[in-house]
């Protein structure tokens, strides 16, 4: 039974920092790249950040570009994202993803298990 749980959510001002945690079991974890999405209010769930099996090949949206850092350890089978310079815009429930695949990828299709998601809300 494959399981994933976000943490490291919560309130933060705009210009702060947040860095979420993805702990992982039930899969051999290093075989699969992992992926970040989010959810904000009235939207539909949107790629984040990608990493590939072995944490050398990242993936980004252009919205998070510079601002955030997806990373991974295969030893603890975590996956993290540190989240920098935050604006009210990236106000939304924040996954993290399993894929089914070893490389890098932005389409939900390439996801088939899914985390129950952190909070992450910026205040102005």
């Amino acid at each position: 039974q494959v399981q994933l749980v976000e943490s490291g959510g919560g309130l933060v001002q705009a210009g702060g920092s947040l860095r979420l945690s993805c702990a992982t079991s039930g899969r051999t974890f290093s075989r699969y790249a992992m992926g970040w999405f989010r959810q904000g209010p009235e939207n539909e769930r949107e790629f984040v950040a990608s990493i590939n099996s072995i944490g050398s090949n990242t993936y980004y949206a252009d919205s998070v570009k510079g601002r955030f850092t997806i990373s991974r350890d295969n030893v603890k089978n975590m996956v993290y994202l540190q989240m920098n310079s935050l604006k009210p815009d990236d106000t939304a429930v924040y996954y993290c993803a399993t894929s089914k695949f070893a490389y890098v990828g932005s389409s939900r299709s390439n996801y088939d298990y899914w985390g129950q998601g952190t909070q992450v809300t910026v205040s102005s």
